[in-house]
């Protein structure tokens, strides 16, 4: 097969995500959940030193973004980290376990970016109950989900543009407020008092690191990318430097513009930041691009839960009724309100912090899989061009992720658990129902019958 046949490889989702979209898609992911809903929860860690875990974040997450890269350009196919670990492992148990990993991790994300989105930002607008609130934002972006990939990365792309120009006003603002001799720029260097810095600053990493999972979301929608193999290297990194940059721009910013007490005490920090520069932004304004950060994370993530069950279903992991596609749409719209139903049921059980260390948990799991994935399956030859990453790179993934599994609470460890649990009986029914068996030929027949239909 080769690169060029890779655009028109059997699929039953519509390939039209071309570079550009794909790189709004990732930096959008990355960019809407972190800074605007989590600088409060770092500066309670590390106080005015919310860059440094940034930073760290960062660095760890290209050493497994390098891994996705090559697996992603390898083997285009929906399903991501699970169709990895079941090339590299041959166990349909274990590519359950690290797809499901994956999938409890997406929609405990939009989960926490629910909670986010009707927190302090939107009360600027609007007093409505957090939990109501977040259940019928969550609705919205299942409706849009189901309208179309199209339409879905059009609303990213708009979206994704007003969420970085959101960011900028941050930096520029407080900018400005040094330029004044205002502020004070000791507190970016500043711990909070009787902190061990290392301690502090893994801990905070871990909340950090969450910052930028967005990006392996992005290998779940692959088969609707217009030639992956020369266009998702390209937007993958491109986004995460991008992404890491704002960060810890933002990060500076937010320490010498407002005391770390005042930014753990909020759930909308950055409206409290462009507040602080007395520069006339009004708080409006502010929130109203911080809410449609957020709502652009939580838009990205289930579109990535949602097209994680289609494939999971196709290949017999989850049972066969999450893989059923609108006709029209070509949407997988069981899949959607499936995913959706559980994300509002995590919001009534949850805080952000807890659920943002659940999804870093799962997903480290699912990095150090796909790390060691990509070394077992060096030696599985493909005949189109794809990415290849040095051979350490996997190597200190895989390390970088053990640390930071180290760092992770008691709770934390019983909430994961749990959802993990859920889905060991829902692979139960989908081995019952005979689809568990082989998963290869279950995601080849599906196939089969709709090219015959379409034929028809």
């Amino acid at each position: 097969m080769t690169s060029h046949d890779l655009t028109s490889t059997d699929t039953r989702l519509n390939r039209r995500i071309t570079g550009p979209l794909l790189f709004a898609f990732i930096l959008g992911d990355v960019l809407g959940a972190g800074i605007y809903a989590l600088v409060g929860v770092l500066a309670g860690d590390v106080g005015g030193v919310i860059w440094l875990p940034l930073l760290i974040a960062l660095l760890l997450a290209l050493l497994t973004a390098g891994s996705y890269a090559e697996l992603v350009t390898k083997y285009p196919r929906a399903g991501g980290a699970a169709v990895f670990a079941e090339r590299a492992f041959g166990s349909p148990l274990v590519a359950f376990l690290v797809g499901f990993s994956m999938l409890a991790a997406g929609v405990t994300s939009a989960a926490g970016l629910s909670l986010a989105f009707s927190g302090d930002y939107l009360a600027t607008f609007i007093d409505v109950p957090t939990t109501l609130a977040a259940i019928l934002f969550l609705a919205a972006v299942a409706a849009l989900n189901a309208r179309g990939i199209r339409e879905s990365m059009g609303t990213n792309l708009v979206m994704t543009v007003i969420e970085v120009s959101g960011l900028v006003l941050v930096v520029v603002a407080v900018a400005i407020m040094v330029g004044d001799g205002r502020g004070d720029v000791s507190r970016a260097t500043a711990f909070p008092e009787g902190a061990a810095p290392v301690t502090a600053t893994l801990s905070a990493a871990i909340i950090a690191y969450y910052s930028f999972v967005g990006f392996e979301t992005s290998a779940n929608i692959v088969e609707e990318v217009r030639d992956p193999s020369r266009v998702y290297p390209k937007a993958l990194f491109g986004a995460l430097v991008v992404a890491g940059l704002a960060y810890v721009a933002v990060g500076l910013a937010s320490a010498v513009a407002l005391p770390s007490s005042e930014l753990s005490e909020s759930s909308g920090p950055l409206t409290a930041v462009v507040g602080a520069t007395d520069l006339g932004i009004p708080d409006e304004l502010f929130s109203a691009i911080a809410l449609i950060a957020v709502a652009n994370g939580a838009l990205l993530t289930m579109i990535m839960a949602s097209r994680l069950t289609y494939g999971m279903a196709e290949r017999g992991l989850l049972p066969p009724v999450l893989g059923a596609v609108l006709p029209r749409r070509r949407t997988p719209w069981v899949a959607i309100l499936a995913t959706t139903a559980v994300a509002m049921g995590l919001t009534l059980i949850g805080d952000l912090a807890t659920l943002a260390e659940t999804v870093v948990l799962l997903l480290l799991f699912v990095f150090i899989s796909t790390n060691v994935a990509v070394l077992v399956l060096r030696r599985d030859v493909v005949d189109h061009d794809h990415f290849k990453v040095w051979s350490f790179v996997p190597v200190l993934g895989v390390i970088s992720c053990v640390v930071l599994l180290t760092q992770q609470s008691g709770m934390v460890w019983v909430f994961g658990a749990v959802l993990l649990g859920v889905g060991a009986v829902l692979h139960l029914l989908a081995r019952l129902t005979g689809r568990g068996d082989d998963p290869e030929n279950a995601g080849n027949s599906q196939n089969e019958d709709s090219n015959d239909s379409e034929s028809r």
